[in-house]
């Protein structure tokens, strides 16, 4: 979540809803044409948002505003970015709920965001881990949700206009008044292809928003990336919830799953959606992933935890449940791993 709550105006109308899809037993493939989406998404939130006074509550209190003085401990290793070959797989953290990944001979983005500072927060704590000049011919990209710290214009601004774009549902319009011509919108279970990966959009326990007027106008998820050797689970923002097991019956197999493990303290208030770093390595053991590397921290300020506590209490965690620590990918920012 990247910017402050605020109010609905009293006087808007109410909004028709779509139906809850149910996670099906084979792939929905996207139809062709074009799509006719609700109004709102609403109905797919899975808790009430925070409002106006608790919002005021934890800003007032500065429960956001954690001490950054050990910003400096934040591991960056900016190395450059490796070549993959077209049958490995190598993701590497830009920072925040960015990464590169290298897939069945695709470059693939999730959530890019270059620019220094975002609407509503203080500059990045840590600049991007692959300069943006490094980059090869970006292939796609997907976009989880439409925060701020998730869905960045600036950095949009610098793709090519034939990128493809893999988006959740109603959020095509925004890329296409922006110029762009391959854009795919998907509800949830939908899937595209894009040479020889799949991508799947599924379920996130999160919401939209990036006006006072548009909440869950968009709809939000995760990304389901499968090539003929791998396959890799992009959660995008989530809270803790049943999802995550219907993700894992649907798509057996998963070789590594992208977790957030920051932005959950108060807990009270961000629990609605953010999960904390016990409730990430709970998830990744309901989607059945052999490994999980972190991300959502030390690069944006965006709640209340020290620094440094998301990746600390995530391996505490998942060496606790007995899990072989080598599965759990803490990059460094610019750091790159290849899937075995």
């Amino acid at each position: 979540m990247s910017q402050t709550i605020q109010p609905e105006s009293p006087e808007a109308p109410e909004i028709p809803v779509s139906p809850v899809p149910k996670a099906p037993s084979a792939p929905i493939v996207r139809p062709a044409g074009p799509r006719r989406w609700p109004s709102s998404f609403a109905d797919r939130l899975t808790a009430p948002l925070p409002d106006f006074r608790e919002v005021t509550s934890v800003m007032w209190h500065g429960q956001l505003r954690p001490d950054i003085g050990d910003s400096d401990q934040i591991p960056v290793h900016r190395v450059g970015l490796p070549r993959a070959a077209a049958t490995e797989t190598v993701v590497t953290w830009v920072g925040h709920a960015t990464f590169v990944l290298q897939i069945g001979g695709l470059t693939v983005l999730t959530d890019p965001v270059w620019s220094r500072k975002i609407p509503g927060v203080r500059q990045r704590l840590t600049p991007p881990g692959v300069a943006w000049s490094d980059l090869p011919e970006v292939d796609a990209i997907v976009i989880s949700h439409n925060h701020y710290d998730h869905l960045d214009a600036p950095t949009i601004r610098r793709l090519p206009r034939d990128t493809a774009v893999f988006v959740p549902a109603k959020l095509g319009g925004w890329f296409r008044r922006r110029g762009f011509r391959d854009v795919t919108e998907l509800d949830w279970w939908e899937s595209a292809r894009l040479g020889d990966v799949t991508f799947d959009f599924v379920p996130a326990h999160h919401w939209s928003r990036r006006t006072l007027w548009d909440t869950c106008r968009t709809l939000w998820g995760g990304w389901v990336l499968t090539s003929p050797e791998r396959r890799v689970y992009f959660a995008g923002d989530t809270a803790y919830g049943e999802r995550f097991a219907q993700i894992g019956e649907r798509y057996p197999g998963i070789d590594l799953a992208l977790m957030p493990v920051g932005a959950y303290e108060p807990r009270w208030f961000m629990k609605v959606s953010h999960v904390d770093p016990a409730q990430a390595v709970q998830g990744c053991l309901d989607v059945g992933a052999r490994r999980m590397a972190t991300m959502h921290w030390g690069t944006f300020v965006l709640s209340g935890e020290p620094l440094l506590e998301p990746v600390r209490e995530a391996r505490a965690v998942w060496e606790s449940r007995g899990l072989d620590p080598a599965d759990l990918w803490d990059l460094a920012v610019g750091e790159s791993r290849t899937l075995p």
